[in-house]
């Protein structure tokens, strides 16, 4: 069903999108002499900009940021107040304006000319005062705005937003930046939880239930209620882990419990984990494991040897499950 509202919705991300697809085709080799001067700074990318480009500056400073490359925004007013001061000559200036003659932008541009910080540009109009002075200036297709009448900022937003995106993930390629890197800077939220290691989540050290194939099971039902994980692990005179014992496997063997001892009852090769895999791995193994009726905790292993336990009520608390 079509409505007034929809129609607006429509026409507006069609035209943003066929923004970008002009902005995709106009990209020339003056883009890879955008990422080769990112590339070559030895300090920050600062971004600036004023009004709408100052909140997209400010995004494409944080995505930069988070993605392996140092950046900063700055306010181009406050620069003028004494924060050109944070710019250094091992510093890149991205300044952001799709005219170009915000003149909020004249004192920080003149500022990076003075003492030779190199300076690149994202405008429509390469004959502006931003551009003309820019090492290397990134034009945006001077194309009509979403709004109709022009005086909205959308489809050039639009486009800036995304051309920094593209000099981000540009850079963050070039440098390989992996997933793990990218948890590095995003340890908290529902992203770090799912790109925790078992290694940050498991318990270790003398927290680990653990006896030997030769201890009684008097003392075996001791150590599973002290650590309080419902299982205990058995190892081997190698330190090995040779197998688990779980409340079924008590349940199992509940005749002449306290007579038999660990190897008697245990479960032999037990399903394990290693500490440097995805947390979010050791949840779907724990609810793949017990033929599918899954299982609350997994010992972790080096080679064969148990340093470590994780448990569903872990992962939970961080979010995953």
């Amino acid at each position: 069903m079509s409505t007034p509202f929809l129609d607006t919705a429509r026409r507006v991300i069609r035209s943003e999108a066929e923004a970008l697809g002009t902005l995709a085709e106009t990209l020339d080799g003056r883009f890879r002499d955008a990422v080769d001067l990112l590339l070559n700074a030895k300090g920050r990318v600062i971004v600036t900009g004023i009004g709408k480009s100052g909140h997209i500056a400010r995004k494409i400073a944080a995505t930069l940021a988070s993605t392996g490359t140092p950046a900063q925004f700055v306010h181009p007013a406050e620069a003028s107040h004494g924060d050109l001061g944070m710019i250094t000559s091992a510093d890149v200036v991205l300044a952001i304006s799709n005219s170009g003659e915000a003149p909020e932008l004249a004192n920080l541009i003149a500022y990076s000319r003075r003492f030779g910080i190199p300076l690149l540009g994202i405008t429509s109009v390469e004959a502006s005062s931003l551009g003309r002075e820019c090492d290397v200036v990134l034009l945006l297709p001077r194309l009509g705005e979403a709004c109709g009448t022009g005086v909205v900022p959308s489809s050039s937003t639009t486009m800036t937003l995304a051309l920094g995106d593209a000099l981000a993930i540009a850079l963050m390629e070039h440098r390989a930046f992996t997933p793990e890197n990218f948890r590095e800077f995003h340890p908290g939220g529902n992203l770090g939880a799912q790109l925790s290691r078992v290694s940050d989540l498991m318990h270790r050290g003398e927290a680990l239930p653990l006896i030997t194939l030769d201890t009684p099971m008097s003392e075996a039902l001791i150590e599973i209620s002290q650590k309080g994980f419902g299982v205990v692990g058995v190892q081997d005179a190698e330190g090995q882990l040779a197998g688990i014992i779980t409340d079924g496997d008590l349940r199992r063997h509940m005749d002449g419990l306290l007579s038999q001892h660990a190897r008697d009852v245990m479960t032999p090769h037990p399903t394990t984990i290693r500490p440097d895999a995805l947390a979010q791995q050791a949840v779907a193994v724990m609810n793949a494991g017990n033929n599918g009726r899954g299982i609350t905790c997994l010992f972790v292993v080096e080679g064969p040897r148990p340093v470590g336990l994780i448990h569903i009520h872990d992962c939970l608390r961080v979010g995953l499950g």
